[in-house]
């Protein structure tokens, strides 16, 4: 059966938006090297859809690299309960929210790689919820930014295992959690 991994980055407070402006100086080549196992690894991505908008205004125009080929190729799913462009970035299909734990439930059960999300919020909460996410994947970077978007909710609480730490010289760590029952 396939997994559902949520790959998340997050400062050291907690708050995961607008990486873009906080993470680049601290992605050294082996942390670069250990995100395109991860990404390697999978064959579809699934998506909330806000996140599915900000890639898909950066991910068709890169190319020319195995990273940004296999990110463009694979199946993309993105959740939502209203129009998406599926136009901007294929393949991608909608799948409507009410919807997810089927859906997911029938991708976990197909043949194939794992499935990747990026991000964390209530894609991750409803699948968590549902018992089908298998790993958090938290990239902790050594970053303070004192506000934002928190990377878990009140409606996030699940207990979780650790099963793996990775450090790299940068200060990045990642910490891989494994859902159990409590």
């Amino acid at each position: 059966m396939r997994r559902i991994i949520a790959s998340t980055y997050t400062t050291l407070d907690g708050y995961i938006d607008n990486p873009h402006e906080w993470s680049l100086q601290y992605n050294d080549e082996r942390a670069q090297k250990h995100a395109f196992e991860l990404t390697l690894g999978a064959d579809t991505l699934l998506l909330g859809r806000i996140t599915y908008e900000g890639m898909a205004q950066a991910w068709p125009t890169m190319g020319g690299n195995p990273y940004a080929d296999h990110v463009n190729s694979i199946a993309k799913y993105v959740v939502a309960s209203q129009p998406v462009d599926t136009d901007a970035w294929g393949p991608t299909t909608v799948i409507p929210g009410g919807d997810l734990v089927e859906t997911a439930s029938r991708l976990k059960r197909q043949d194939g790689a794992n499935i990747l999300i990026w991000g964390n919020g209530r894609l991750t909460d409803d699948l968590a919820a549902a018992g089908l996410l298998d790993e958090y994947r938290i990239w902790l970077y050594p970053v303070i930014k004192g506000q934002g978007r928190p990377l878990f909710r009140p409606e996030s609480t699940a207990p979780v295992a650790l099963a793996e730490t990775v450090t790299f010289e940068s200060g990045v760590v990642v910490l891989t959690y494994r859902p159990t029952t409590a």
